[in-house]
């Protein structure tokens, strides 16, 4: 069925967005004053303390306090941890500095809260574009939407990214791109996520083999952080399907790395949805100017350096018949139907790293 563009919903919710180079440390205290926000929690991961510092330098008498504490998936003790923080330093406002897991634990606290969050990605994860939250608990990867996480200002700075080594930087992107074509068939995508999910696509895939070329290349840089923009937005306006609960149940059961396991699944993902999306491979098709658009996922991650395996993540081929169970465990939105048996096919070929089918083709 075609999707008219007189038969759509789409939710545009106010969030401002400031890119330019160099702004991570211009402006947080521009964005606070705009906010009225006196006493701002900076959070991060150990990782990008670094930046964090400095961005909680910028805010000056702003700044109530530093939390370096963000982890994968948001473990709830952490997030638990990380709301006493904010109560005990009096926070009017948080600030999440770095990839997913920064932006998350911000999210965490905005959700328990109530409190306005501004995000400054370091990585082309794309959530501080979403309403979504998630937080692992028990080995379990818990999921939601809720408007009151979704960042009031978001801060793109380019030069922010210069730090991001090769192999995170093609990993995160790809994750990116997952955003974006999940989107493309979700059941409530309209036709202007269609368009920012075929530009975000065609954006990010001729941005990273510059980076993988030239890291420093800051124009490459600011064109990769340009197409997770169009992608994260793209995933926080319609629902996810089975890429991303693959991906949350590897990531949240399993403990495996969410940009890597977000790449290795993707081109499979995609091929079993491929046959019920038409309309999305066609947009795939132009964006990427290839026939075969599963393959050509799978073999832009080989060509640069990213993983194929799921086996290399460190799932165990024991794994895989509990994975498929926990996926196929609680109904959700898919273009195609999915069974028990062909989750598990999936990952048996994701864990190996076999060449997708080749079914997933534009005629």
């Amino acid at each position: 069925m075609s999707l008219s563009p007189t038969d759509f919903s789409y939710d545009s919710p106010p969030v401002r967005v400031v890119f330019r180079p160099g702004a991570a440390l211009t402006a947080p205290p521009e964005e606070a004053e705009r906010l009225g926000l006196r006493r701002l929690l900076v959070v991060s991961g150990s990782r990008g303390e670094t930046t964090a510092r400095a961005v909680a330098d910028s805010l000056g008498d702003r700044c109530a306090g530093l939390h370096t504490e963000a982890r994968m998936h948001v473990p709830v003790k952490i997030a638990v941890r990380a709301v006493e923080v904010a109560r005990e330093v009096r926070a009017d406002g948080i600030v999440a500095v770095g990839g997913g897991s920064s932006i998350g634990l911000g999210k965490a606290i905005a959700l328990d809260t109530g409190l306005p969050l501004i995000a400054i990605p370091s990585t082309y994860s794309g959530s501080e574009m979403t309403p979504v939250w998630g937080r692992t608990e028990d080995g379990v990867k818990h999921t939601g939407r809720d408007p009151v996480v979704r960042p009031r200002s978001v801060v793109y700075d380019p030069r922010l990214t210069l730090s991001l080594p090769v192999a995170l930087t093609v990993t995160s992107g790809i994750n990116a791109l997952a955003h974006a074509v999940e989107a493309l068939y979700a059941p409530d995508t309209s036709p202007l996520v269609g368009l920012m999910a075929e530009d975000g696509v065609r954006a990010m895939t001729r941005a990273l083999p510059r980076l993988a070329a030239d890291p420093e290349d800051i124009d490459a840089r600011s064109q990769a952080l340009y197409a997770a923009w169009l992608c994260g937005t793209c995933l926080g306006a319609t629902t996810m399907g089975l890429h991303h609960k693959l991906c949350h149940v590897l990531g949240g059961t399993f403990g495996l790395p969410h940009a890597e396991t977000h790449t290795v699944v993707l081109p499979y993902a995609l091929a079993h949805n491929a046959p019920a999306a038409p309309q999305a491979l066609t947009a795939l098709h132009r964006a990427l100017g290839t026939q075969d658009v599963p393959h050509a996922l799978w073999e832009l991650a080989g060509r640069l350096g990213a993983p194929r395996t799921l086996a290399e993540l460190g799932l165990g081929e024991q794994d895989l018949a509990a994975a498929a169970e926990q996926v196929t465990g609680r109904p959700y939105a898919n273009p195609r139907p999915v069974t028990t048996q062909e989750v598990l096919e999936l990952l048996r070929a994701a864990h190996q790293g076999r060449e997708p089918g080749t079914a997933a083709t534009v005629s």
